[in-house]
């Protein structure tokens, strides 16, 4: 889950972890009473979107207008504001389409020394989480590790121990961090693995991270994903979730007990297991299709959860075909072959559909599709299927 910067850095403060004061404004009203309230001589508005990017980002129809932006005066900040609220950002992470921005903050101004990139996520390798710091702050990390990967530094901790001392010393002796500033890191660098620990975080990243001209270390940003699986256990911060800014349908499964992703293709997937989810993708890309999503209905797949799955995948307008590819095992095929059935009658599908289904029932599955008289196409293997959902798609895009 994720959450907006705002929502984060609030977080941070209630951490320990040092950030400036800031205001989150709705209306250009309020984001000059923001810059009243905040009394410095400088801002920068901020828009509020889950997406990184945002100071190269462009307002559609605005193309000088950033996503943050500095601003001097709290008529300014109203001005700047209005561009920026009820208008799609476009950054790297958006897409064309881009990001509605509902909201901004009005975020103090500092003294900045340099910037520098911290981020938090799981080494898979080690199990264990790995904090990743370079100098290159306020740049893409992704561009600094295909280009400068030796500007990256990182070091494990342990969960139950967090951060040590001697690793923050490591990490500023590389960075060249010295002083006032390096006392600060080792506050800074341990409050944040806690932090990152503590509310079970996929990630917690800072870019970028500065040090001010006094030796302090400041977080200007506050991207932080959380572990899905372990929200039961934080309440406060599944509160924090803006369904605005998540797509409908991956919404609409999650509430449907299903795991969808949306994708840019034109073959609509239903799977269960998302092993053999991702292998449908692959095979389907491999034969010369495009996968319309990721969807696994999960091994204990019921009726209408099915019939619920056909309903999200009809409800894009990219799909040209759909693919039921169902190996039965807690699920059996006849579970699916109902399924089908019933949605076939609920919704009408009028697009290609081809069916592959093996294991449980495997026969009697079968024979129920073939007995329903729908019009469908079956399928003996994975890539059989696969093959005939990519010429029907192409069939039917013409």
């Amino acid at each position: 889950m994720k959450i907006h910067e705002y929502q984060g850095k609030q977080l941070f403060r209630n951490a320990s972890v040092p950030v400036l004061d800031s205001h989150v404004a709705r209306t250009p009203d309020e984001a000059a009473a923001a810059f009243k309230a905040l009394g410095g001589a400088i801002a920068v508005v901020k828009a509020q979107v889950h997406a990184g990017g945002r100071g190269k980002g462009t307002i559609i129809g605005q193309e000088e207008q950033r996503g943050v932006q500095l601003v001097k005066s709290a008529e300014e900040a109203a001005s700047v504001a209005k561009n920026m609220l009820h208008n799609r950002l476009v950054t790297i992470q958006t897409g064309p389409e881009g990001a509605l921005v509902n909201q901004v903050i009005v975020e103090a101004g500092c003294d900045i020394e340099r910037e520098l990139y911290l981020g938090i996520v799981l080494d898979r390798a080690t199990a264990m989480p790995v904090l990743m710091v370079s100098s290159e702050g306020g740049v893409e990390i992704e561009k600094v590790a295909e280009e400068s990967p030796e500007k990256i530094f990182r070091e494990n901790f342990h969960p139950a121990v967090g951060l040590h001392s001697f690793q923050v010393r490591k990490l500023c002796k590389k960075l060249g961090i010295t002083g006032p500033a390096a006392r600060a890191a080792d506050h800074f660098m341990k409050s944040l693995c806690r932090f990152y620990v503590d509310l079970d975080c996929s990630m917690a990243e800072i870019n970028p991270l500065v040090i001010t001209k006094s030796g302090e270390m400041i977080a200007l940003d506050a991207k932080i994903t959380f572990d899905d699986n372990a929200l039961f256990r934080h309440p406060e911060i599944k509160e924090l979730r803006d369904l605005n800014e998540e797509e409908p349908a991956e919404v609409r499964a999650g509430n449907a007990g299903l795991s969808y992703v949306k994708l840019d293709g034109t073959i609509g997937c239903l799977v269960n297991g998302a092993g053999l989810a991702m292998s449908t993708m692959d095979i389907i890309k491999y034969h010369g299709g495009k996968p319309a999503n990721f969807l696994d209905v999960g091994g204990g797949a019921t009726t209408q959860q099915v019939v619920e799955a056909f309903n999200i995948i009809l409800s894009d307008p990219n799909v040209k075909a759909v693919l039921v590819n169902i190996f039965g095992g807690i699920a059996r095929c006849t579970t699916i072959a109902t399924a089908v059935i019933e949605a076939s009658k609920e919704i009408g599908i009028t697009i290609p559909l081809v069916v592959r289904l093996e294991g449980t029932e495997v026969e009697e599955g079968k024979k129920m599709l073939a007995e329903s008289g729908l019009a469908m196409i079956t399928a003996d293997d994975l890539t059989d299927a696969a093959k005939k959902v990519v010429q029907a798609a192409a069939a039917v895009a013409g």
